[in-house]
């Protein structure tokens, strides 16, 4: 069962993409699902590891991201990979396109969770790919800050 936060149930969360991106900015948009989906996200069968989200028509979808059937949806079911349209303002919508077309960024979700009100939101994050260096660099900050924390305990 994942673990609760305090803006709500925690389902699914993009652990890799803070090491493959460099996010700049995160935005929160709400998702278009069916009945079935919504109940099997409230059992925590997704997973957001291996998707992105991309412009289709100047709307944006949510590809490649996995919402396992529910069982007791017998012939109502829904499609385990398929796209999924992402609930933003025009002016938030706009914003992130100019950013994705001019600037070369890429949106990557972070998390899929309910809010303190029981609806699915997904926090999506802009951001630029990272290159091998930066990828080491990150690795190295981040063994140094490890590393100075057991110091700072050993000697008080």
């Amino acid at each position: 069962m994942a673990p609760k936060r305090e803006s709500g149930k925690l389902i699914a969360e993009n652990r890799r993409a803070r090491y493959n991106y460099e996010i700049e900015d995160t935005i929160e948009a709400g998702i278009v699902l069916t009945g079935s989906e919504v109940k099997s996200l409230r059992t925590g069968k997704a997973n957001i590891a291996e998707s992105y989200a991309s412009n289709e028509n100047g709307e944006i979808y949510l590809i490649n991201s996995r919402i396992d059937e529910y069982k007791g949806a017998a012939r109502f079911g829904h499609e385990r990979r398929g796209h999924r349209k992402l609930l933003l303002h025009k002016k938030e919508m706009a914003r992130l396109l100019e950013a994705i077309q001019r600037q070369g960024m890429t949106l990557v979700p972070l998390r899929l969770y309910f809010n303190a009100r029981g609806i699915a939101k997904l926090l999506l994050g802009l951001g630029r790919g990272k290159k091998v260096h930066d990828k080491r660099e990150t690795e190295k900050k981040r063994d140094w800050n490890r590393q100075k924390s057991r110091l700072m305990r050993e000697k008080g």
